[in-house]
């Protein structure tokens, strides 16, 4: 028997908002100095270097937990399974329900038990929980089910990634355009006919880069309130994820015995494509070999950077055909990999 992805979906709120939609706000630098270039050309650098267009965010009486809710359905249906058989719900996020309007994170009961609630799951052994482990959460929710059901504690296990990150954004940070509203579900079980998690690999880096990604002020000085964004050191970022998440991938997939040329798809983290595109070549540098075409597929050009969503939400449209020339079929070895506040790294290697 192996332990696979036996269903998958997706929620994208229909809400779009289009790079031209800040043309009128007002950036500063996190000095507090305004930056002085005019907002097109601030908008046509950020396109440029993160590839994102537009990106979508939740309606304003919808919460995390209600999008989470919405995949979940989904990946129930898909795997055509009794949703009073899952032992587990493993919730990834990292910011709770954040109201539209409101500053407050709102976290009890947790997200995971919000959903168990939506599904109408009356089995109390229906166990639900949380975990912050920044974007790469959905795999980690992942590798936590397959350690469950490995062990004979769980048979089914829902896991889902989801975030509202437009509620938490700083409208005077141009970093605020890159993120969106999104989740992602999946159906973990044991299977005789489906794929199989071949392997994983995850690390935590908190010597110096522990605040990477953080919680701060707004970048507006005349701010007078004290409510706080997400914030992050960019170039940092960069840098270390272009240190760590190819030899992470590298070790993942060597320690599963696959060779590279089996790979036929990298589902990575929607966090900048300029950045994806650099960390997938260093990976294949690593094998002395050039990024093959179409290896790579990426929805940040319409959805934005949804944090913990973006991973199991491209999997599913990859899947289900919804991106263009891009597809799976039955035995295609995908490497999934991610980075993310903490700061942490994960990989997985599965034979769909």
């Amino acid at each position: 028997m192996n332990i696979g992805i036996i269903g998958t979906g997706c929620y994208v709120p229909s809400q779009i908002i289009e790079n031209s939609d800040f043309a009128k706000h007002d950036f500063f630098k996190a000095d507090g100095s305004p930056i002085p270039q005019p907002n097109a050309v601030i908008i046509e650098k950020f396109k440029s270097i993160t590839g994102i267009g537009e990106r979508r965010y939740a309606k304003n009486h919808q919460n995390t937990s209600d999008l989470a809710f919405f995949a979940a359905e989904k990946a129930i249906a898909d795997a055509n399974i009794d949703k009073e058989e899952l032992d587990y719900i493993i919730f990834a996020h990292n910011f709770g329900d954040v109201p539209f309007g409101k500053s407050q994170a709102d976290t009890v009961p947790t997200l995971a038990t919000r959903v168990k609630h939506h599904l109408e799951i009356k089995n109390p052994k229906c166990v639900a929980y949380d975990i912050l482990f920044g974007c790469p959460g959905w795999i980690e929710g992942v590798i936590q089910a397959n350690a469950f059901i490995k062990s004979g504690i769980a048979k089914k296990c829902l896991v889902i990634g989801a975030e509202a990150l437009s509620r938490v954004v700083d409208q005077n940070d141009r970093d605020s355009m890159i993120y969106s509203d999104g989740a992602g579900a999946a159906i973990i079980a044991e299977t005789d006919d489906e794929g199989a998690i071949l392997a994983h690999n995850s690390a935590t880096y908190a010597n110096g880069e522990a605040n990477y990604l953080f919680f701060g002020p707004s970048y507006r000085e005349s701010s007078q309130n004290d409510t706080r964004y997400i914030k992050m050191y960019g170039r940092k970022i960069y840098e270390f994820a272009l240190t760590h998440v190819p030899q992470g991938m590298k070790d993942c997939l060597d320690s599963a015995g696959i060779p590279i040329e089996q790979v036929k798809k990298v589902i990575i983290h929607q966090a900048n494509e300029k950045m994806d595109e650099a960390i997938v070549k260093r990976f294949y540098k690593l094998y002395a070999l050039d990024m093959p075409a179409g290896i790579m597929p990426m929805s940040i050009e319409k959805l934005g950077n949804s944090s913990v969503a973006t991973i199991p939400t491209l999997f599913d449209m990859v899947k289900r055909g919804k991106l263009e020339n891009h597809s799976i079929k039955k035995g295609d070895v995908v490497i999934f990999a991610s980075v993310g506040a903490g700061m942490n790294v994960n990989a997985m290697v599965y034979r769909y």
